[in-house]
């Protein structure tokens, strides 16, 4: 049997794998800046606070602060205050607010990112299909109500449910993130389930660790896809590939089974015959 005709649900990784941030972190921090009357600051200082600040943040408060009840905006205020001031940029508190509210308002909206043009088809296509289409996403509240619906990716047209970290709280590469996946799309088995996304670490690894399916794409050329291959991984440049893929095995099954129909009518004639 083909692997499509054994599945019933798939789950997708959001960004690299149905939508890519557009420009530069730099681009939106400097227009909130320049908003505020201040200078633009230096994009790669300000890349590099942010990498900081956002990795603190999520190690002290995990999945968006969910478990400390941390307010969405807080958490974001807190992170993007860290970043400018490891950055080196230190505003009074009336200028930093000015600045922050015109980076979450950006960030919370479609503006930063744009949908790959094979995600809304290939997700139409899986639902047709008959297969239930689920998120799954180390992501806040905002890409459920607000970003992906934005970007034309809409529950109950492109998929049927979202697990969010910032929702649940519990986020990849925890393989509870995926169990919880499986039982919002009605307790299916882990082997009738595909994932796809594009870290061996958050993706891969924990979907395989219960016994799903797993596929990642490899969008962007990254130097560590050859490794995934020796992993043993099944390594798709997008999601028009994944559907041929997936399409492909099923031809090969019903080319297999009219061959064994023919030889089995081909038998009985010679049985008539002799």
């Amino acid at each position: 049997m083909s692997l499509l005709s054994k599945l019933r649900l798939i789950t997708v990784d959001v960004t690299g794998t149905l939508i890519a941030y557009k420009g530069h972190l730099g681009d939106y921090y400097c227009m909130a800046a320049k908003s505020a009357g201040m200078p633009c600051p230096d994009y790669n200082r300000m890349h590099e606070g942010f990498k900081l600040a956002y990795t603190e943040m999520a190690r002290q408060y995990p999945c968006f602060g969910f478990a400390a009840k941390m307010p969405n905006i807080e958490w974001w205020r807190t992170c993007v205050k860290n970043s400018f001031v490891k950055a080196g940029y230190d505003y009074d508190e009336v200028t930093f607010e000015k600045i922050f509210r015109r980076i979450y308002s950006a960030f919370g909206s479609s503006a930063p990112y744009s949908a790959f043009p094979d995600a809304q088809p290939f997700l139409r296509w899986a639902r047709e299909k008959g297969l239930t289409v689920g998120i799954v996403s180390n992501a806040e509240y905002r890409y459920k109500d607000v970003i992906l619906p934005a970007l034309g990716l809409n529950q109950g047209s492109e998929w049927d449910f979202g697990v969010f970290s910032g929702i649940v709280g519990v986020e990849k590469p925890d393989p509870r993130i995926y169990k919880i996946a499986l039982e919002m799309a009605g307790n299916i088995a882990p082997e009738e389930a595909l994932h796809i996304g594009d870290s061996m670490r958050k993706d891969y690894t924990p979907a395989r660790s219960i016994g799903m399916q797993a596929l990642l794409l490899d969008r962007f050329k990254t130097a560590e896809a050859e490794s995934w291959r020796h992993s043993g991984a099944t390594v798709l440049p997008d999601l028009v590939a994944t559907q041929e893929w997936l399409t492909k095995n099923q031809n090969v099954e019903q080319e297999e089974t009219v061959a064994a129909q023919v030889l089995k009518r081909m038998s009985e004639k010679l049985k008539v015959g002799a």
